[in-house]
């Protein structure tokens, strides 16, 4: 498993597991549970939730994904934006641990800018690191103007900014992503396969023909090919996740990644983040 190293010097999986939309049917939950297992044990330990998604059904099946097997896993939630000042940022916080069954999560992030002062919620997360419910925290749809404000805020501390990047959102690469870069601080990207719409890409088949995996993974391992990328597409099937996997193993050349800036054009200018 390549890594990307955090701020603080800890290094976790480039390529982790998503969960947006799990927990929203209770007849997929058991399937659910097992991709995520599926996906630990090729070595995808980053899990990514929070308690937006299903309403907090998607940190129940990541409790009963990681139920007896806590070690060596990197756990990821969010607080959404109104519940963060700094009561709300505790509550939330310890809601999400019951619902994973677990006494501490690894990244704390706040899900999108909102009208709480980045302050408060930035006390909180401080709060919540010495009483040892979290370990690291960071951000979460923050453009680079609003990582100013939270550098501005007291937030040197920030581990990350997770966003939508992938092939056909390439937008951040024009500044947000250079920020980033400069900062030392690394991205995560969610949807990294835009939730399977690029399936059937022409641009992607004759490259996904030449190296033998679908054209998903070649989508997947364009992600991962950038320095300080995290990776946390969603599969919900165990054959998704197998698949995923895949994408370490695949090493775009020159051609391919030509070929893919010809289909899927960088950014010439800023654009807004585009979130989800």
């Amino acid at each position: 498993m390549r890594t990307v190293t955090l701020p603080g010097g800890e290094s976790v999986p480039a390529l982790g597991l998503g969960t947006w939309h799990m927990g929203e049917r209770g007849s997929d939950r058991a399937a659910e549970a097992d991709a995520l297992r599926l996906g630990i044990d090729l070595g995808m330990t980053l899990i990514d939730t929070a308690e937006m998604y299903a309403t907090g059904g998607s940190e129940e099946v990541v409790g009963d994904a990681i139920a007896g097997r806590r070690d060596g896993l990197f756990i990821v939630s969010k607080v959404l934006p109104y519940n963060a000042d700094h009561a709300g940022t505790i509550e939330a916080c310890e809601a999400s641990l019951r619902r994973m069954g677990i006494d501490t999560i690894d990244l704390y992030l706040l899900h999108w800018p909102g009208s709480h002062p980045l302050e408060e919620t930035f006390g909180a997360f401080d709060q919540l690191q010495r009483d040892g419910k979290i370990r690291h925290w960071g951000v979460s749809n923050f453009d680079t103007s609003e990582m100013e404000d939270v550098r501005a805020a007291g937030g040197d501390a920030c581990a990350t900014n997770q966003i939508l990047y992938n092939l056909t959102r390439r937008g951040p690469e024009y500044d947000l992503m250079p920020w980033c870069e400069r900062h030392g601080m690394p991205v995560m990207a969610y949807s990294p396969l835009e939730q399977g719409r690029r399936a059937g890409q022409p641009a992607l088949q004759p490259i996904a023909a030449k190296h033998g995996v679908s054209d998903l993974v070649i989508a997947l391992a364009w992600v991962l090919r950038r320095k300080g990328v995290i990776a946390i597409p969603k599969a919900g099937r165990v054959e998704h996740v197998r698949d995923n996997a895949t994408a370490l193993d695949v090493t775009l050349d020159d051609a391919d990644l030509a070929a893919l800036d010809t289909a899927f054009a960088p950014p010439k200018a800023k654009r807004s983040l585009e979130i989800l």
